[in-house]
């Protein structure tokens, strides 16, 4: 079995956004560079659309409804002041969703151990019932339910290292005890939410992060903090929100992390996994908007996965 696979796909790249916009196609075309020149050994594999009963584990059907109907034929359609979708948007919506899922699938198979989804847009910040921050489908949260409803897994965690808040994620966990969330991010920031009060059943644990910390700060909060915490409840697949926009040269925000600090924190939660989850783990590719940085960063964290 390979230890690592990765799923990639063009229609990533074919999601449109606005001149300047900061999720934008490089993004994608940028990890993609990086997977051809230094993980061709890790197989590469075109994953498959998010089936709507599947989006509906998280989802209000009217929601999925409702981005369906958005898809425009043509120009840009703009969900909100950040969200915005071109008439190859949902495609990449479902792929992205549909990988994560298909990642779940393969490592409780057996198929490999852990899985990269190479995706964009993002899904951390979609709410049950609102898209938001770039994101349609709240795919780390859908992969978990998944996993709960499709092959009996009694908990799942989702461990969160983007600089911004996942409050998708927890929205669709918070009275849920079979999901687990844990996330540092830096506060105050987008979208506001991730407040250590913020507890659900029990279930969610935040580590709000000043301006300013390094990558030293973050993994002290990952050792001593929220892994533990996680480790407690004893999940069986560990899902990585696996964004790089705390590194110091994101614009969007101002935490101070290199490249390696990716890997350290990668390392703890391999870590976690092999304690508790017979190793398994799916990473989804989250933000991070400075392209060298997101090279550099995502090489550190594929290396500690690999």
């Amino acid at each position: 079995m390979t230890a690592l696979k990765i799923f990639r796909h063009d229609c990533f790249a074919a999601h449109r956004v606005p001149p300047g916009h900061p999720e934008r196609s490089e993004r994608i075309e940028t990890i993609n560079a990086l997977l051809d020149a230094t993980f061709s050994d890790c197989p590469q594999i075109a994953p498959p659309r998010a089936e709507y009963d599947t989006l509906c584990l998280v989802h209000d059907a009217a929601y999925v409804d409702a981005i369906f109907a958005a898809a425009p034929d043509e120009g840009l359609a703009h969900l909100d002041g950040d969200t915005v979708m071109c008439a190859d948007s949902l495609e990449a919506a479902l792929t992205a969703a549909g990988g994560a899922v298909e990642a779940a699938r393969l490592v409780l198979t057996g198929e490999a151990e852990r899985v990269f989804v190479a995706a964009r847009p993002p899904g951390h910040h979609a709410e049950p019932d609102k898209a938001m921050g770039f994101c349609f489908f709240s795919n780390a949260a859908i992969a978990a339910k998944y996993a709960i409803s499709a092959h009996g897994l009694n908990r799942v965690a989702v461990v969160d290292f983007d600089v911004h808040h996942g409050n998708g994620t927890q929205a669709a966990f918070w009275d849920d005890p079979r999901t687990i969330f844990a996330s540092s991010h830096q506060m105050p920031l987008f979208p506001g939410t991730g407040a250590k009060h913020e507890t659900g059943v029990g279930n969610i644990f935040n580590a709000p992060i000043d301006a300013g910390a390094d990558g030293g700060v973050l993994a002290e909060v990952w050792r001593d903090y929220l892994l533990p915490a996680v480790a407690e409840m004893r999940p069986e697949l560990i899902i990585i929100s696996a964004g790089f926009d705390a590194h110091k040269r994101d614009p969007l925000a101002g935490l101070e992390l290199e490249a390696e600090d990716f890997a350290t924190i990668t390392t703890l939660i391999r870590g976690l996994a092999d304690e508790c989850a017979g190793g398994r783990i799916v990473s989804l590719l989250e933000g991070g908007y400075d392209l060298e940085a997101l090279r550099d960063s995502a090489a550190a964290h594929l290396n500690a996965l690999r």
